[in-house]
């Protein structure tokens, strides 16, 4: 079964486990909302216990038995860990191996000799956007937050005005360029061409990544001024080194997940047939797991040998690489379970259900629809598949062109103003050493600049082709 199967099937509506109205489910995703802003902020409650509260009080305002709230909590706990947590580990165990090698030094090194001053964001953008095609969010945050980290802290740069950009790259990839899973769903759903979206959410990228990253970069940064944090920074234990690795090697290190992901996805495209034996044996060296397993293990001979580490040297930083992540896991674990909850007590159907009646443009309701359900659920995927299926019908008349526009609208609706609900909200603040009032004036803020601009582009192009 393909992944975009497996998606599909996993967005079929279910039974809610509460059978509250429409006015006392929005009530009690506020009220839920409003508990885990005032344990964090008003009482300064860890954001792990903050979102488990927050999420059986969403559970007690709609109503459900309090046993099928917890089940849905740590049901959605569960799948976000299996889902980026085996991933954030082995990113933290490369980001250790690149610091402790010296090959992160070399990266910066080169970066600041290549690009210095005001060409610094634009050239994490254009770095973010590269590593960013092929890979999940998450994936392509927890290879690129080291390299952020370090170039703000060894330029003496702002942290938002480097960190936003890269943020930026990422997060446009993720909702408008396929092979991206939101992407190829709404693709498949809407029976829209991928080559010509691939080639109209490029067009669409290009102008939103730099509005959202360089240019409100320079707000972000003097709306929270804030420095890299120093325990996400893996300090070298010792600069007794041999010698630093290349820059070849070191690039190659970080670039082989993005290397054979994108290879799995050309060959998804060009084969597409899966008891194909070659396909199949890209589907398994192209997942996310295998890919960065397989970096971490080439980062033993290109960058730690040549730095001069034993075996037991080896494995010690992998066990100090792991250990400052303990609280990142549980927190993104905790979103994705209130995240979880919100979807098991029907607020993603209410949505659906009330915006059946809206009498507007396929295109401004398919981004409208989206963007509803990405602040009720704060998944992306789930606002993407749920408006693709929604709005599939209305593209049963429409040109290539404007079939794949619709797609674009849907993706661009799914990235809006992302919030406490949202795994990724916890992955940037605790990445980054922010609260929760700064990653919302900065990466919530992006988003909805994301959202809104490539939203707008979309509806500029349905006028012109």
């Amino acid at each position: 079964m393909t992944r975009l199967s497996v998606e599909l099937l996993a967005a079929d509506p279910v039974e809610p486990i509460t059978s509250a109205g429409h006015a006392q489910l929005g009530i009690a995703v506020l009220a839920g909302i409003a508990v885990i802003v005032l344990l964090i902020t008003k009482f300064k409650l860890h954001a792990f216990l903050s979102l488990t509260i927050g999420s059986l009080a969403l559970g007690a305002f709609a109503g459900a038995p309090l046993d099928k709230a917890i089940t849905s909590f740590t049901t959605g706990l569960g799948t976000t860990v299996a889902g980026v947590g085996v991933l954030i580990a082995l990113g933290a165990v490369l980001g250790k191996m690149l610091a402790d090698s010296g090959g992160a030094d070399q990266i910066v090194d080169t970066i600041l000799a290549k690009a210095g001053g005001r060409s610094m964001p634009w050239a994490m953008v254009l770095i973010a956007s590269v590593i960013g095609l092929p890979l999940f969010f998450e994936v392509g945050v927890v290879l690129l937050i080291p390299v952020v980290l370090m170039v703000a802290k060894r330029g003496n740069y702002s942290l938002m005005r480097i960190g936003i950009p890269a943020l930026a790259g990422l997060s446009v990839m993720h909702g408008l360029v396929p092979p991206h899973p939101g992407p190829l769903v709404a693709i498949d759903a809407i029976g829209a061409d991928l080559g010509v979206t691939l080639a109209l959410g490029v067009l669409v990228a290009i102008p939103t990544v730099i509005i959202a990253g360089p240019l409100f970069s320079r707000y972000a940064a003097r709306w929270v001024d804030v420095p890299a944090p120093e325990k996400m920074i893996p300090q070298r234990v010792s600069e007794d080194l041999e010698k630093r690795p290349g820059f070849g090697a070191t690039l190659i290190t970080i670039m082989l997940p993005v290397i054979l992901m994108l290879s799995k996805a050309l060959v998804d495209i060009i084969i597409d047939d899966k008891e194909n034996t070659t396909q199949r044996v890209f589907d398994v060296i192209g997942s996310p797991l295998i890919a960065l397993l397989a970096s971490v293990l080439l980062g033993i001979f290109t960058l730690l040998r040549p730095a001069g580490f034993g075996k037991d040297r080896v494995s010690g930083l992998v066990e100090k690489g792991l250990a400052p992540i303990a609280g990142i896991l549980l927190i993104v674990g905790a979103g994705g379970g209130f995240k979880q909850t919100l979807i098991d007590t029907g607020v993603g159907a209410m949505i659906l259900d009330i915006s059946k009646d809206w009498s507007i443009p396929a295109l401004l309701l398919a981004w409208l629809i989206a963007v509803a359900i990405r602040l009720a659920t704060g998944s992306a995927t789930v606002a993407t598949v749920s408006a693709a299926g929604l709005v599939a019908p209305l593209a049963a008349d429409m040109s290539t062109t404007h079939a794949a526009l619709l797609v674009l609208a849907i993706g661009a609706g799914s990235l809006f103003f992302s919030h406490v609900n949202d795994a990724g909200f916890w992955l940037v603040k605790e990445y980054f050493g922010l609260s929760v009032g700064q990653t919302l004036k900065t990466w919530s803020v992006m988003e909805t600049i994301i959202s809104v601009v490539a939203g707008g582009f979309v509806l500029l192009l349905s006028l012109i082709i």
